[in-house]
C-alpha cells in the first residue's frame, strides 16, 4: 500500500494557530494530502495552516468536531482517497506515531485503526482516564468485544467502510458512535498504542455539555441494544411452523 497517495489526513481544529503548524509539518513526513477542517476558529488557525501546507476546509462558525470531522472525511473521499488519518490539531498526537497505524492495518485488514493511550496512561489527567475507562467499559459490552480507549481521535479509517454508515452526531461523542458503527456492520477494528502529549492548554471538552451529549448518544444505543435483544427473544419463542408434504 502507498500510504503517501492512497491516504489522506484530516485534522479537525478550534483556535490551534499555536500548535497546527507544527502538527501539519510532522504529519507531511507521512501523507501528501493534509485537510485542516477549521470550525470557526478566530486566533488564525486557517492562515497558519495554509502556510505550513494543508488545504483548508471553513465552517464559518463552530459546528463540532463531529461536524468537522465529517467534512473532513467527506473532502477526502469526494478526492479518491481511499483512507483518511485523523489527529488532533492542538499537538496532543504525536504524528511519529502514524506508521504505527499502517503497519497494523496492512497486517490485520482491519477497516479501523484507533489510538490506544490507556497501555500507559500515567500522564492523562485523572478525570479524564477515568471517564475514558467508565466509557469504554460500557462500549466494550455493547460491541460484543474488548475496547481499551474509545475516545482517541487519533485513527486511520477506510472510507469506503465509513460512507455507507448512518452517523448523526455532530460534536465530541462521534468517536464512540463511530467505533460502534463499524462493529456493528461487522468490520475489523483493532487498537495500537500510542503516547499521547498532554500541554497546559485547557481541553475543548465541556466537562458538562459534552458529557449530557454523550449520555444522551448513549441512552438511544442502550434502545437499540433492548430492541436486538427483544427481536431475538421473539424469534426463539416463536413456535416452529410445521412442513406438510404433500
Amino acid at each position: 500500500m502507498n500510504w503517501a497517495s492512497q491516504c489522506a489526513a484530516v485534522l479537525p481544529c478550534l483556535n490551534e494557530a499555536a500548535s497546527i503548524g507544527s502538527v501539519i509539518r510532522g504529519v507531511r513526513n507521512y501523507v501528501s494530502a493534509i485537510f485542516v477542517v477549521d470550525d470557526g476558529s478566530r486566533d488564525g488557525t486557517a492562515a497558519v495552516a495554509e502556510r505550513a501546507g494543508a488545504e483548508v476546509l471553513r465552517h464559518k462558525t463552530s459546528q463540532g468536531k463531529g461536524a468537522a470531522l465529517r467534512t473532513g472525511w467527506r473532502h477526502a473521499r469526494d478526492r479518491q482517497f481511499q483512507w483518511a488519518l485523523s489527529l488532533d490539531g492542538d499537538g496532543q498526537h504525536a504524528p511519529e506515531d502514524i506508521p504505527l497505524f499502517f503497519d497494523r492495518a496492512e497486517h490485520s485488514g482491519a477497516s479501523l485503526v484507533i489510538g490506544n493511550r490507556m497501555t500507559d496512561s500515567r500522564h492523562m489527567p485523572w478525570l479524564r482516564r477515568l471517564v475514558n475507562r467508565w466509557m469504554s467499559r460500557r462500549l466494550s459490552q455493547a460491541a460484543g468485544q474488548s475496547v481499551p480507549d474509545s475516545q482517541c481521535g487519533f485513527r486511520l479509517m477506510r472510507l469506503d467502510r465509513w460512507a455507507p454508515l448512518a452517523l448523526h452526531t455532530t460534536h465530541f461523542e462521534v468517536e464512540s458512535e463511530v467505533l460502534l458503527a463499524f462493529i456493528r456492520a461487522g468490520f475489523a477494528v483493532e487498537f495500537v498504542p500510542i503516547r499521547v502529549i498532554y500541554k497546559t492548554e485547557q481541553s475543548k471538552i465541556h466537562p458538562i455539555k459534552d458529557t449530557l451529549r454523550w449520555f444522551r448518544w448513549w441512552k438511544m444505543q442502550k434502545c437499540h441494544i433492548n430492541d436486538r435483544k427483544d427481536d431475538q427473544t421473539d424469534d426463539k419463542t416463536k413456535p416452529k411452523q410445521s412442513i406438510q408434504q404433500f
